[in-house]
């Protein structure tokens, strides 16, 4: 049986290799059917969640993450996370509109949820608030984008 630090461990490793890009630690930690839910995508199998690493924009570099493992049972692990990033390249919004570089730096709070199947992790919940890096950006007025 996989101890609760290690599967709080096991999701960490898995939020870096996210972040990283890194596939070799994210085939380490998923299963192959994992399923992943976020405010920005949504995927039913490891192959899925690899493609969206591959496709994600470059918008924000220097990137760091900071983790806050919570005590959760069962076959949980579920920690709080802060990501701070500059925002370096274009994002894409509503109607294909494009947000040029600002250089700003934003900090975005959030919380991942990770079922585990042994020691890996077989279904992944992520919570934030997507508009909150709009709002850091200056590109929301009157909670709509500009």
């Amino acid at each position: 049986m996989t101890s609760g630090a290690a599967r709080a461990a096991t999701l960490v490793r898995a939020l870096h290799a996210s972040i990283e890009h890194d596939r070799g630690a994210a085939g380490d930690v998923y299963t192959d059917d994992v399923r992943a839910w976020t405010p920005a995508m949504s995927t039913a199998s490891l192959s899925e969640l690899m493609d969206e690493f591959e496709h994600r924009d470059d918008a924000f570099s220097d990137i760091e993450l900071e983790v806050s493992p919570l005590e959760v049972g069962g076959e949980y692990a579920c920690v709080e996370w802060s990501v701070s990033m500059t925002h370096t390249g274009q994002i894409e919004v509503a109607d294909g509109k494009v947000v040029d570089p600002t250089g700003v730096r934003v900090t975005l709070h959030g919380i991942t949820v990770a079922e585990f199947r042994g020691d890996r992790i077989c279904s992944l919940r992520q919570y934030w608030d997507e508009l909150s890096v709009f709002d850091q950006l200056g590109i929301l007025r009157d909670g709509a984008l500009r």
